[in-house]
């Protein structure tokens, strides 16, 4: 089964705390002045810190994009304006009814705040009432605690481990941890986990 309903490359969508818009070149500046915390990449494939390895995330972001395989979003924090990092629709298979919530980053003053929660609401209940897809996977890396417990926090259920996965850009063979949230635990996770979170929009 598939679906035809496909993402609008100029996806935008909202809850009543953040703003979730398509990254553009005018948003490189910001988003790797948020990058400059060095304990931020020792997880992540690419050192963002570093102008060229940014350079080329970006340039993969825009590449994927106009494949049509991912939607790559700035989140804007709706109260100030700000642009507090940046998380993606991801490895999205229309035939397979399903897709990633991953490349996600959050600048150190963002961290610890509710914006994580909200975007992944926002893009879960656009992927299952929307697309009406069947599951929104997640993976990190299996030494990440932080990001385990901050899965676990947003109704991810622990599937496996993938052994040396990646090469990561200090050198690391990284194994990878996947996390799925499937269609039909949506409603609950709605109604539980996020039932405070109001003013979702999509356009």
């Amino acid at each position: 089964m598939s679906t035809n309903k496909k993402i609008s490359p100029e996806l935008i969508l909202e809850t009543d705390r953040v703003i979730l818009r398509p990254i553009s070149e005018n948003d490189f500046n910001d988003l790797l002045e948020l990058a400059q915390e060095q304990e931020m990449w020792k997880y992540f494939a690419l050192n963002l810190a570093d102008r060229e390895h940014f350079q080329k995330w970006m340039d993969a972001a825009f590449a994927d994009s106009f494949a049509g395989t991912r939607i790559p979003f700035s989140i804007i924090v709706k109260k100030t304006g700000e642009i507090a990092g940046s998380m993606s629709l991801m490895n999205i298979s229309y035939h397979d009814l399903r897709t990633e919530i991953g490349s996600s980053w959050l600048g150190k003053d963002f961290r610890g705040t509710d914006i994580n929660r909200h975007a992944k609401y926002a893009m879960m209940r656009y992927a299952f009432e929307e697309l009406n897809f069947e599951r929104v996977e997640f993976k990190t890396d299996v030494l990440n605690e932080r990001a385990k417990q901050g899965l676990r926090k947003v109704g991810g259920k622990e599937e496996g481990v993938l052994r040396s996965h990646m090469t990561m850009w200090h050198g690391r063979r990284r194994d990878s941890i996947y996390f799925s949230v499937i269609k039909n635990e949506w409603p609950s996770l709605k109604q539980t986990i996020f039932k405070d979170i109001e003013g979702y929009a999509c356009h």
